[in-house]
């Protein structure tokens, strides 16, 4: 009887709290990996101490799961109670036991049956969200679903775009209090309006929905917000959508009941297209404060005002209590493309400090903290029509690999890069349109041949954001690496370009340990425990649209993509690796068109290279053509772009290509690939 009137009492005081019970992403001390950052804070982050600078030596292979060859994406796992999901592709859903490595279930939404143009994006699924035994991942095809975490089976599915507006879904869902959102892509490649819609986590509702920014003001403006931001735009903005599309990073914060959302580049992206008379376009790359219960808007900081290089606000968003002017302040950390880190206050939003981050940044000189604004170099905008080279280029001094933080060092943890572009206006800026079909259109031109772009770096950067300054600096090969995680065993974790998974010491970026994983990887790890032991996961893929810059390529088709689970002791070994590249495919019977293959190589860059790679010389992200036995024969090249023969397995259809495009492509293909067959490829 005691207990029972015990336990009325408390669920009486509970019932008197003015506040309200707020579940989110818990970890329980590192026990569980619920969510793409991790817990709630979305450090990328692992409390866990098993594994540590003094252990880490006698971490082995515990098992490996060979996933089925899909499009090179992989969501970043979770793992709760034991258990480990993750998507592959186009958001495959696997459940396995994560102390063993069996596979529990396979749910396969099979977006490729609806997806169309949309699939021409490349994307597939970079994570997946867990809440109240569900599993929540969005599609290429724009859909939002949540399965059984016990069963697999499909518990609801709603779609969350238009089938037809070119939007997509690549990017993690939030889950927090039972409300799911997310966001979506395709500003660049069509006239997009950006925004986060939030969902019923049990009944797949819709419960709210945020524009990003405003609309045609003839039709009315959805709230307050959108009219504040109408007035930071020119001309007629709504007829190229504007972009600020919320394709990854957010975060939920209990502390004030918000989520954060940060946005992506404006559409298209050259401003004086979209809008042509300047402003400040809100809220394109920007990190917005939204009221969780509700979606209104409560504060945004612009980290870029009139965002014309594709930067974007859509990079990890860290949550975290620093010290400021010998305050502990409440702030939000992120590493956004543009090369400057961030602190920004979470109660309202005010930047607190901002400095570059790589070196070589050349579009602006600094933050002006009083203002919160960027001071500009007087040619970052390409005036004039005068070409000019601008660091950092479009992939972004920090790109959609996870960076993490860690309360225990104080230190964040940054995969960046170093690269550059030639930034150029179109030939007719107000005649530019989207081009029919989808592409990359960012409204800029081709630069000219004389003008040089310096080589790239990466490297993995240990980062103080109290005193804004690197603590360490290790330089790796290649264009980019893969996403970070942290733990507390003073350590961080990342794998790169060369196959290898490596952990550093988190306060000296020393490399303790390192495993061969036989293929590239940019999926961040994560650590969890499972029957009382802490585990190190990470999923091997690379997906690049041009060369890596290496020497050597990791070829798509011989590709081994792979789950990976460490544990301490682990003696598990993986078969022996097959790095020979895919032959050149030649037909010396084909006489190759000069003019045709001229004009198949136009429509190729336009159309084919992000994937397939500049030059057919591919990264990756699809096959080399140049290697496939398709592209031997019309019909068969007919087949696959015209009437979608693999379309289920990630090759979009181009219904719209004529013949005679269609044996342009073939005659280029065949010309590049006997020219590299008589360079001994």
């Amino acid at each position: 009887m005691r207990k029972i009137a015990l336990a009325g009492l408390i669920l009486a005081l509970a019932s008197c709290s003015s506040e309200p019970v707020r579940r989110h992403a818990d970890n329980h001390g590192g026990r569980d990996w619920p969510g793409y950052g991790g817990d709630w804070t979305d450090n990328h982050y692992s409390p866990l101490e098993e594994i540590n600078a003094s252990t880490v030596g006698q971490l082995g292979l515990a098992w490996s799961f060979d996933v089925e060859a899909t499009p090179n994406a992989f969501s970043a796992p979770l793992a709760v109670d034991g258990v480990l999901y993750f998507g592959a592709g186009y958001s495959v859903l696997h459940a396995m036991d994560a102390a063993t490595g069996k596979l529990l279930w396979k749910y396969d939404p099979k977006p490729w049956e609806k997806g169309g143009e949309k699939m021409r994006s490349a994307w597939g699924i970079r994570g997946i969200a867990y809440d109240d035994g569900k599993i929540y991942t969005g599609t290429i095809d724009g859909r939002l679903i949540a399965v059984d975490a016990k069963t697999g089976t499909l518990l609801w599915e709603t779609m969350t775009v238009d089938a037809k507006d070119g939007r997509y879904i690549s990017g993690p869902p939030w889950v927090a209090n039972g409300t799911v959102i997310i966001g979506h892509g395709g500003a660049d490649f069509a006239p997009v309006r950006g925004y986060v819609t939030a969902y019923d986590g049990k009944s797949g509702k819709q419960l709210w929905r945020f524009f990003t920014v405003p609309g045609n003001p003839a039709d009315g403006f959805e709230n307050k917000a959108m009219e504040m931001a109408a007035k930071t735009w020119t001309g007629e903005w709504w007829k190229h959508g504007g972009g600020g599309t919320v394709w990854h990073a957010m975060a939920y914060d209990p502390q004030y009941n918000r989520f954060y959302i940060g946005t992506g580049n404006g559409a298209p992206w050259n401003q004086k297209i979209r809008s042509p008379g300047g402003g400040d376009n809100l809220f394109v790359c920007s990190i917005i404060a939204l009221d969780a219960d509700t979606g209104e808007y409560v504060w945004h900081y612009q980290i870029n005002p009139g965002e014309t290089w594709d930067y974007n606000a859509a990079m990890d968003i860290a949550l975290a209590d620093l010290p400021v002017n010998g305050k502990t302040r409440p702030v939000l950390m992120t590493a956004p493309k543009n090369g400057f880190y961030y602190v920004i206050d979470r109660e309202n939003g005010k930047l607190l400090s901002a400095e570059k981050f790589v070196d070589g940044v050349t579009w602006a000189t600094k933050i002006d903290l009083k203002t919160g604004r960027p001071v500009e170099t007087a040619d970052a905008r390409y005036p004039g029509g005068k070409p000019v080279l601008v660091s950092p280029n479009p992939t972004g001094a920090h790109a959609a690999e996870a960076m993490a933080f860690s309360p225990k060092s104080g230190l964040a943890f940054i995969p960046a890069i170093e690269q550059s572009k030639i930034y150029v206006d179109a030939p007719d800026l107000k005649g530019w349109t989207f081009p029919k079909g989808q592409m990359i259109a960012n409204g800029t031109g081709a630069p000219p041949p004389d003008m040089k772009v310096p080589p790239f770096r990466n490297y993995l950067l240990g980062w103080n954001p109290v005193t804004q300054k690197p603590a360490w600096k290790v330089p790796l090969i290649g264009a980019k690496a893969g996403g970070v995680m942290a733990t507390g065993g003073n350590l961080v974790f990342q794998g790169n370009i060369t196959g290898e998974l490596a952990a550093y010491a988190a306060d000296t970026g020393k490399k303790l340990w390192a495993f061969n994983a036989q293929n590239g990887i940019l999926a961040q790890p994560i650590s969890y425990q499972a029957g009382g032991k802490q585990y190190v996961t990470v999923m091997t893929g690379w997906r690049q649209s041009g060369m890596s810059g290496t020497g050597f390529e990791w070829a798509y088709r011989q590709q081994k993509r792979r789950v990976l689970t460490f544990v301490l002791g682990g003696k598990g070994t993986l078969p022996p690796a097959d790095r020979t590249m895919p032959a050149i495919q030649d037909d010396p019977k084909f006489a190759i068109d000069e003019a045709r293959a001229a004009a198949g190589e136009k429509t190729y860059g336009a159309r084919c290279g992000v994937c397939h790679g500049g030059a057919l010389k591919s990264g990756g992200a699809a096959p080399d053509l140049r290697a496939s036995p398709i592209a031997l024969d019309y019909e068969s090249i007919r087949a696959v772009l015209q009437d979608g023969a693999l379309v289920s397995r990630g090759m979009p259809r181009y219904g719209e290509f004529s013949r005679d495009q269609v044996a342009e492509i073939q005659h280029y293909v065949r010309r590049e690939a006997r020219k590299a067959k008589a360079e001994g490829r």
